[in-house]
C-alpha cells in the first residue's frame, strides 16, 4: 500500500523519452506516440501567464525575516522544508524568464541557504531544526525551529537539497554572492549523514524522531518520490550510502500494464515528478531499466497517459473527468466522510494521496492541477490541453492570483461538511489554498520542457552525476560526463 509524503509524515510523527537506445535490448513494447503539434499562440501565452503566477506565490509567500516558504497560503501554515526547495528552484526561474533580476534571486537565494546552514542542530526534541544534517519536515515559519512533533524527514530534506544543489549549479558566476551560494550549498550538502538514516541496511528509513531515538520501521521501497533520497545518498563525498542499496530499492518495484502503458507502478503522479524535476533521465538507463528496454522518464510518461486514459474512462463516473480533465496525485480534499449525491453515496477524503494503476486505485473525483502540471515535460500535449481546459471550464475558480489552487472536485455540489475550501452550487468544491510542494512540480517542469534549465544545470551537478554513476546508470548525456570524484 502507497502512503503520501503527508500520510507518511504524520505517521512518522507519530513515532514516527524518447525511445532509446537501450545497449543491446529489445524496444520498448510500448512505442511513443508522434511528435505533438506545437502549442497555439493562446495556450503559450496562458503558459506565460502560469509560470510568472506561480513564480510569484514563492516569491510573495516567503518570510522575510527566516527566508522560509510556507507549506500553504492563505491559510497561516508552518514551513515545509521541501517547499523551500521548491522555492530555490522558482528563485531562478524568475531570473532567467525576467520576473525578477539575478541579482533579486541570488541574494533572497544566498540569504535562504545562510539561514538553513546557520540553524541549530542537534538531539534535542525543541530548539532544533534538524539532527546530523537532516532537517525536520515542518519547520516554523519564524523561528525556523522544528514545528511541534514532526518527524526528521529522509524525503523532504532531499527536495530541500536539490534545490539547494541546483542553486549552486545555477549560480556560477565570480560574483562573490554567487561563490558564497555555493559554499553554502556544499556545506550543508556534505553534513548530511545518510549512512546514519539506514537502520535496516541497506534501505533508508523514512524518518527519526527525538523523543525516542528511535528511527520509523518503514523503508524507502519501491519506486516513488525515493528515487531522489538514494541518488543523493549515494553521490555524497562525505557520508554515502552503500552502492548495493540502489539494487535492492529496484528490486522492490511493481511492473504491469494499466490501460495499454506498461510501467513501473506508482498510483500518485507526484511520485514520478519529484525527482525529474532535478534529474535528467532521457537517455540514461539503470540495470532494471535497460532490463526493460526504457527510461524513467518513459516510465513517466507512460503513467502520466495511463492516468489522463483512467480519466477519459471514468469507471466511477465522477463528474467532469474528461480526457482533458484529469489529474490524481497527494493533493487538498473537502473531508472525510460520505455525502449522497443524486442517490449514490459518495465518499470523499480530505488531504490524501489519490492516484490510480494497475496496484491501487484511490479517487474521490478531486481533481489537482499539479497532476498534469508536473507532468508537462512528460507529455506536454497532454498536460498543457488539460491546463487549458481546466482554465477555461473553471475560471476563476482554480486559477488566480498564483495559478491553480490546490484541488477542485466537480462531483461535491450539495452542501457537505467541507474542512477547507468553499463549495460552488452546482460548480463542485474548489480549494482555497496553495501548497507548495504542489506549485512547486508546475513551475519546474513547465521550464524544463520549454528551455530545460534546471535539467541542464544538474547535469553539470558533479554530486548528480556521482550519485547516478553509483547506482549503475550508463548512457546518454551521462556518458560524456566526467567519472565523479569524492566517494567510494
Amino acid at each position: 500500500m502507497w502512503l503520501s509524503r503527508k500520510q507518511r509524515g504524520t505517521l512518522l510523527g507519530a513515532f514516527v523519452l524518447a525511445l532509446v537506445a537501450c545497449q543491446g535490448n529489445d524496444v520498448a513494447s510500448a512505442p511513443l506516440p508522434p511528435a505533438p503539434p506545437p502549442p497555439s499562440p493562446r495556450a503559450l501565452a496562458f503558459l506565460d501567464t502560469l509560470s510568472e503566477r506561480t513564480f510569484r506565490w514563492f516569491w510573495d509567500t516567503q518570510n522575510p525575516t527566516t527566508h522560509l516558504i510556507p507549506d500553504r497560503y492563505p491559510t497561516k501554515s508552518f514551513s515545509s522544508i521541501a517547499a523551500v526547495g521548491f522555492g530555490l528552484n522558482a528563485y531562478a526561474i524568475g531570473a532567467e524568464r525576467g520576473y525578477v533580476t539575478r541579482a533579486e534571486a541570488r541574494d533572497r537565494t544566498l540569504a535562504t541557504l545562510e539561514f538553513m546552514y546557520h540553524l541549530p542542530q542537534g538531539p534535542a526534541a525543541t530548539g532544533v531544526a534538524g539532527y546530523r544534517g537532516f532537517f525536520y519536515h515542518f519547520l516554523d515559519m519564524n523561528t525556523g525551529m522544528r514545528y511541534k512533533d514532526v518527524e526528521l524527514s529522509s524525503v523532504d530534506t532531499s527536495l530541500l537539497l536539490a534545490g539547494v544543489l541546483f542553486a549552486q549549479s545555477y549560480f556560477d558566476g565570480a560574483d562573490p554572492a554567487e561563490a558564497s551560494i555555493r559554499a553554502y550549498a556544499d556545506s550543508i550538502y556534505r553534513r548530511v549523514d545518510w549512512a546514519w538514516f539506514q537502520n535496516q541496511p541497506p534501505l533508508v528509513s523514512m524518518g527519526w524522531t527525538p523523543e525516542n531515538a528511535k528511527f520509523n520501521t518503514y523503508q524507502w521501497k519501491g519506486l516513488d518520490e525515493a528515487m531522489l533520497v538514494y541518488i543523493l545518498a549515494l553521490g555524497s563525498p562525505t557520508h554515502p550510502i552503500d552502492s548495493t542499496a540502489w539494487q535492492k530499492w529496484t528490486s522492490t518495484y511493481e511492473w504491469g500494464s494499466y490501460y495499454q502503458q506498461e510501467h513501473v507502478a506508482f498510483p500518485p503522479l507526484f511520485g514520478h515528478q519529484y525527482t525529474q524535476v532535478w534529474v535528467d533521465f532521457r537517455g540514461i538507463q539503470d540495470e532494471y531499466m535497460r532490463g526493460k528496454g526504457i527510461d524513467y522518464f518513459e516510465n513517466s510518461r507512460r503513467a502520466t497517459v495511463a492516468q489522463r486514459a483512467y480519466a477519459a474512462d471514468n469507471p466511477n463516473k465522477w463528474t467532469g473527468y474528461a480526457a482533458n480533465v484529469w489529474g490524481l496525485t497527494a493533493c487538498d480534499g473537502p473531508f472525510d466522510g460520505n455525502v449522497v449525491i443524486a442517490g449514490k453515496s459518495r465518499h470523499f477524503y480530505s488531504y490524501a494521496a489519490r492516484g490510480t494503476d494497475f496496484t491501487e486505485t484511490r479517487d474521490d473525483g478531486t481533481i489537482a492541477p499539479t497532476a498534469a502540471g508536473g507532468s508537462i515535460a512528460f507529455a506536454p500535449d497532454l498536460a498543457i490541453d488539460a491546463l487549458v481546459e481546466m482554465r477555461d471550464k473553471y475560471g476563476d475558480n482554480v486559477f488566480q492570483q498564483y495559478g491553480f489552487i490546490d484541488a477542485f472536485n466537480p462531483t461535491l455540489t450539495v452542501s457537505a461538511p467541507i474542512i477547507a475550501g468553499r463549495i460552488v452550487p452546482g460548480v463542485g468544491w474548489f480549494d482555497t489554498d496553495y501548497l507548495g510542494i504542489d506549485q512547486g512540480p508546475i513551475i519546474a517542469m513547465l521550464e524544463n520542457h520549454r528551455s530545460e534549465l534546471i535539467w541542464k544545470k544538474m547535469r553539470t551537478n558533479p554530486n548528480i552525476v556521482r550519485g547516478l554513476q553509483r547506482a549503475g546508470f550508463t548512457g546518454g548525456w551521462l556518458a560524456s560526463a566526467p567519472q565523479a570524484q569524492g566517494a567510494p
